[in-house]
């Protein structure tokens, strides 16, 4: 059962349900890439601000499950955008920074990207979607993205269960 915590900061509480350490797996795939399971592990913290801390990792898996090697890592932080409105900001050792914007409703995110910054010696990668909802206790999550020449297309997946 999940708790509001009182010392998170009110302009935060509509996106308090992510806090607290989640796992589990999901599916990746795109047009460039050979789709494969992965898994993945996120906490979200917050220190009384008027922000939270997002930290992703995941790994990919064979076909019995077992860790294959590392995959995606993000760093970052969520923010009201306003009544109804959050912003994530999200870096990552590739080379891309992105900012998303977009609603929240009780247990439901849809975000977009308003701005991906990459080096000269990232991938190609111009936008994204995703959508993060607290379905049966559990964080599930979808990606979309736009990159390598294709048009907005699926690109991951996953369910989490929460364990912290």
């Amino acid at each position: 059962m999940f708790t509001l915590d009182p010392t998170i900061h009110p302009d935060v509480a509509p996106l308090a349900w992510l806090v607290g350490r989640w796992e589990g797996a999901g599916v990746l795939g795109y047009p460039s890439i050979e789709s494969a399971n992965f898994g993945q592990e996120i906490v979200v913290s917050h220190d009384s601000r008027p922000f939270l801390r997002w930290e992703s990792q995941s790994w990919i898996l064979d076909d019995e499950g077992n860790k294959v090697r590392p995959s995606g890592t993000e760093l970052g932080f969520w923010r009201a955008g306003g009544e109804g409105e959050a912003e994530l900001l999200l870096v990552h050792p590739t080379g891309i920074v992105e900012m998303y914007y977009g609603t929240v409703e009780p247990g439901r995110i849809e975000l977009q990207t308003d701005g991906v910054i990459r080096s000269p010696h990232a991938k190609e990668y111009s936008a994204a979607k995703r959508m993060y909802g607290l379905v049966k206790s559990n964080l599930m999550w979808v990606m979309d993205m736009a990159a390598m020449g294709q048009p907005m297309t699926s690109h991951l997946s996953a369910e989490l269960k929460r364990v912290e």
